[in-house]
């Protein structure tokens, strides 16, 4: 069964997201910032990351970053949806950064799904 990281500053993204992730079939843990994330990464890595973008401690980029020096191969999914998304393209950083999908918020679950499964797809 495919292990998830999903990380979002707001329980209102994320546990949603982890129960409907939970009901499709997969293992999945949630982080609310990039620090805890990562903590939880190093202990345990799985199969893809769910990262958001805007959050304290560790922001979504910075994460990325440090990802790929820990895990070159790790497969990331990134998502934004704060104002500063439709002004600098943070999604588009987070892409040449490493994230192999992205996902702009609001999103409808049914999106989430199939980019869970088409990232989780990707070699």
């Amino acid at each position: 069964m495919p292990r998830i990281l999903i990380i979002d500053d707001e329980i209102g993204i994320r546990r949603p997201l982890q129960v409907l992730l939970e009901r499709a079939g997969y293992e999945v843990e949630s982080a609310a910032n990039g620090l805890e994330a990562l903590r939880s990464w190093r202990e345990r890595p799985g199969d893809l990351v769910i990262t958001d973008i805007h959050m304290p401690e560790k922001n979504g980029l910075e994460t990325i970053i440090e990802l790929r020096h820990i895990a070159p191969h790790a497969r990331i999914l990134a998502m934004s949806g704060s104002d500063l998304t439709d002004r600098i393209d943070v999604l588009g950083d987070a892409a040449m950064l490493g994230a192999i999908r992205t996902i702009a918020k609001p999103f409808r679950l049914e999106e989430m799904l199939l980019a869970v499964k088409h990232a989780l797809a990707e070699a």
